[in-house]
């Protein structure tokens, strides 16, 4: 059993939540339910599946969580591009919010090859 809150990915992944949160307060309110709702929800997932993997007990079932976790990484990845294509927002934002989630997935995807099952 790992322990999440040690696990520098989790804890990047943690930080982003709150960035995700911060930036979609600037997206127009006709959002709530659509992007905003979508990139918060699965910005959430991140660490949540992955605190959810460490609890289970086998290194397998942990690998099978952490690929949902990065399933949740590459929708918000599309999900940042389609809110940079409607203008909600700019270029700078994007990249910063993208720079620290390639972070995660390197991070999470170089641990997961490192399990042993």
């Amino acid at each position: 059993m790992h322990r999440y809150k040690d696990l520098k990915f989790w804890q990047l992944s943690r930080a982003f939540c709150t960035d995700i949160y911060i930036v979609t307060k600037t997206f127009p309110s006709d959002e709530k339910f659509g992007l905003i709702s979508q990139l918060r929800r699965a910005v959430v997932s991140i660490p949540s599946n992955i605190a959810e993997g460490t609890a289970k007990s086998s290194n397998k079932d942990f690998k099978r969580f952490l690929r949902i976790s990065l399933g949740s990484c590459y929708e918000i990845e599309t999900q940042l591009l389609i809110s940079f294509d409607l203008g909600f927002i700019d270029k700078k934002e994007l990249e910063n919010l993208n720079n620290t989630l390639q972070q995660v997935i390197k991070m999470m995807s170089k641990f997961n090859s490192s399990l042993k099952i």
